[in-house]
């Protein structure tokens, strides 16, 4: 992914296979699908269905992307 992806704040609403999540978009409501990226899969970090996220989305395909934090405020 270039640097010109977008980030987003979302919620997580569902954990699928081969470690990919789906999530919901705060400011058009979409669901996407995301897979971690690597610094919050490298410490560990536990995603939950209700998790407050930052998605980046990839200008190719605006319906997949990556989370790259983890919070309340994400």
């Amino acid at each position: 992914m270039s640097g010109a992806d977008d980030a987003y704040l979302g919620v997580v609403v569902e954990q699928l296979p081969d470690a990919l999540f789906a999530v919901r978009l705060d400011d058009s409501n979409r669901r996407i699908v995301a897979h971690v990226d690597g610094s919050p899969r490298r410490n560990f970090v536990r995603l939950l269905p209700g998790d407050r996220v930052t998605v980046e989305l990839t200008t190719q395909n605006r319906k997949r992307g990556r989370i790259t934090r983890r919070g309340s405020g994400a």
